[in-house]
């Protein structure tokens, strides 16, 4: 059976009295972009942190294909590749001066290999220019082209579209989804822009309070019967149908400019509007959509503050 890319067992973080990290335990697959997400505080730079060996952990373990980084780091730290925040380059130098002067610092990394993460990452065209003409996605995507270079297994990304552009994040994210399909790359990816997590991802881990509340997937068809939607219709009477709602179905419903907008589970919809016809109220227009990873993160950390 394959060895999880990442593997966190029991992982804890204590500072004083305070636990920090709580028993974190979870499993990132190579080839999946994995989307780590929570409220101000939560515990995810410290987990990262953790994840890279950067801050020692207080209890528990991460392991990297089987190999510990707590008992084997060398190991371990050779199949990790992570960019924090923005990348540093040296922007009096080309992009590919770039790539050489810190291959330079790895072992065996040939021109080869610097060619392929330059192809990888859609830099062809501008590797010859110095960095200090590149735009803020071109620097981050050579970033990424630089914690490429030793082949790693994992690719710990915190933040990678803080302060891009919507074409720049659209690139981050073909170039991050390229990676994971194509080089069986297992990619990390901390991130406080639910719609990006949502469009990039395809399993997501929510922290709260240093507790991993719960691990989802994004795009799971499976899961579209028990998901929560959210239904606007337009009704006369509102006020009626919103009274039937709460007294027959316990649903909260908002009237907002002549609609009535309220959750609930798909299934439910034909016996709502049954209900409604029964109790002769029109209904003239009903428009239904899927929560988004938004509405849902808010409905289970209960706050609307995100990192």
């Amino acid at each position: 059976m394959e060895k999880p890319a990442m593997k966190l067992i029991d992982l804890k973080k204590t500072i004083g009295k305070n636990e920090i990290i709580k028993g974190l335990n979870f499993e990132i697959k190579s080839g999946e972009v994995f989307g780590f997400i929570g409220p101000n505080g939560a515990g995810k730079t410290t987990t990262i942190r953790m994840m890279v060996g950067l801050i020692k952990m207080s209890g528990g373990d991460v392991q990297i294909l089987g190999k510990s980084i707590k008992n084997d780091y060398k190991e371990a730290i050779k199949e990790v590749g992570a960019i924090v925040e923005n990348p540093e380059m040296y922007p009096f130098m080309t992009g590919m001066q770039n790539l050489i002067h810190f291959a330079r610092m790895l072992p065996n990394v040939s021109k080869e290999r610097i060619q392929e993460v330059i192809s990888l990452v859609g830099l062809e065209k501008a590797i010859k220019e110095k960095v200090g003409k590149y735009s803020l996605g071109m620097r981050q995507r050579l970033g990424i082209a630089q914690a490429l270079l030793h082949n790693p297994s994992v690719l710990i990304l915190d933040e990678p579209t803080n302060g891009l552009d919507p074409a720049g994040i659209g690139e981050i994210r073909y170039y991050i989804r390229r990676l994971a399909e194509e080089q069986n790359v297992a990619v990390i990816i901390s991130s406080h822009l639910l719609s990006e997590i949502e469009l990039m991802c395809d399993r997501i881990g929510i922290i709260k309070n240093g507790e991993l509340i719960t691990i989802q997937n994004v795009h799971d068809a499976a899961d579209t019967e028990q998901d929560s939607h959210q239904i606007q219709m337009e009704v006369t009477p509102a006020e009626k149908a919103m009274e039937l709602l709460s007294t027959e179905y316990e649903i909260e419903a908002v009237l907002k400019s002549d609609l009535i907008s309220f959750q609930s589970q798909r299934e439910e919809i034909p016996n709502i509007i049954q209900t409604f016809v029964r109790n002769d109220i029109s209904i003239y227009q009903v428009e239904v959509s899927r929560a988004t990873l938004e509405e849902k993160f808010f409905d289970l950390i209960g706050e609307n503050v995100i990192e």
